[in-house]
């Protein structure tokens, strides 16, 4: 079965950096654009970064452009989200998932994995 799990989550200071993992399994990785959702507490969820089946075209929210790198490997089958200069309004679970399209594309994600939390924090 189609399945994506987060890792890579923690516990890091302002300014610190961090690198979330998803590892995919169950469906052709390298066919499908990925992207990276988030949940702050208390709040709804946020689109946060978006990544083409291929790997060559990226697209971010205004909140983390500049900070946050998408990658993917598709020969490992695992998607990448490299956070740097943290705030602590970066604080949230993240959650990988899977897009039914090769490009990004709106509101598409059909699976979910289960997130990862990201504390920043004094």
């Amino acid at each position: 079965e189609v399945q994506v799990v987060e890792s890579g989550g923690g516990l890091v200071q302002p300014g610190g950096s961090l690198r979330l993992s998803c590892s995919a399994s169950g469906f052709t990785f390298s066919n499908y654009a990925m992207s990276w959702v988030r949940q702050a507490p208390g709040k709804g969820l946020e689109w946060v970064s978006c990544i083409n089946s291929g790997g060559g075209s990226t697209t971010y929210a205004d909140s983390v452009k500049g900070r946050f790198t998408i990658s993917r490997d598709n020969a490992k089958n695992t998607l990448y989200l490299q956070m740097n200069s943290l705030k602590p309004e970066d604080t949230s679970v993240y959650y990988c998932a899977k897009s039914i399209s090769v490009d990004c594309v709106r509101d598409d994600s059909d699976y979910w994995g289960q997130g990862t939390q990201v504390t920043v924090s004094s």
